[in-house]
């Protein structure tokens, strides 16, 4: 058994989040381990469509090409529309938490989709909660999921990106057949 820890930073801009990224990348974080979410229309120009092909989701408008960049890098992608939030992109195995919280109607008692998959995660409802305000302010989070010594790596690299927010929590105890 192992525990998975998050660290969680809060980005004002797509172009912060997107460096962050980039340093993660650098720093050889495993990117299957990182997730990144925002709301999508911060735009003039309107959003002409998604799609799919295999693990490539794409977007046409104005950000396609941030957004594209990360769904060829993390795994797992998809759009979710939450009440109270609004429309959301979400790249990375958040994606899984949150389709999990949906499959299982395990809406955890006043949070969205979104929340219940950050709280399945193990990060307490009251950071979850900021977690949802921020996106819902069209912030964007960039999470990273893993052992508590990749986490804390993780954290040392986001520090150095100025998140406006950035907190470690401890996870939920798995199963280690990897």
């Amino acid at each position: 058994m192992s525990t998975n820890e998050s660290v969680v930073a809060v980005y004002h801009t797509h172009a912060e989040a997107e460096e962050a990224v980039k340093a993660l990348q650098h720093a050889g974080i495993d990117l299957k381990t990182l997730s990144i979410v925002g709301k999508d229309y911060h735009t003039d120009e309107h959003v002409v469509g998604y799609y799919n092909t295999g693990d490539r989701m794409k977007r046409w408008g104005k950000t396609g090409a941030f957004w594209g960049g990360f769904w060829g890098l993390l795994f797992g992608s998809a759009f979710f529309a939450i009440p109270g939030i609004g429309p959301i992109l979400v790249a990375g195995p958040l994606v899984a938490w949150i389709v999990s919280g949906l499959e299982g109607a395990a809406l955890v008692g006043g949070l969205s989709a979104l929340g219940a998959g950050l709280f399945s995660l193990g990060i307490p409802k009251d950071s979850v909660l900021q977690y949802e305000a921020a996106v819902k302010s069209d912030k964007f989070l960039v999470l990273v999921n893993g052992t508590a010594a990749d986490v804390t790596k993780a954290k040392e690299i986001l520090a150095a990106t100025h998140p406006a927010n950035l907190e470690q929590h401890a996870g939920q105890t798995q199963a280690a057949a990897q």
